[in-house]
């Protein structure tokens, strides 16, 4: 099942800058080849429900390697049957409005 995810990792108990933890979420995902685009508050990602939940899965365990002793994540997740529908549909069909 194709999924389109809304993920925020936010790493606890490291200080108050944390980009270089979201650049480690962000290489997990390119080396998984996912489809994902980097927001200010997070990364919208997609692909097969399996492949980005085990990314999602990896970002928390390279995060934690990384010295971080929490992590809270926010996820949105949606997903369609009657049609596919990409990240890039969705922010055309607003655009053509």
């Amino acid at each position: 099942m194709n999924v389109i995810v809304d993920l925020c990792v936010v790493p606890m108990g490291v200080g108050v800058s944390v980009g270089k933890y979201v650049a480690e979420c962000q290489r997990v995902l390119e080396e998984a080849g996912l489809e994902h685009q980097l927001h200010a508050y997070g990364t919208n990602i997609e692909g097969e429900w399996d492949e980005v939940f085990a990314s999602i899965k990896q970002c928390h365990e390279r995060v934690h390697a990384m010295g971080a002793p929490r992590i809270t994540t926010s996820i949105k997740v949606g997903t369609r049957t009657d049609r596919t529908q990409t990240m890039q549909d969705k922010v055309a069909s607003v655009r053509k409005k």
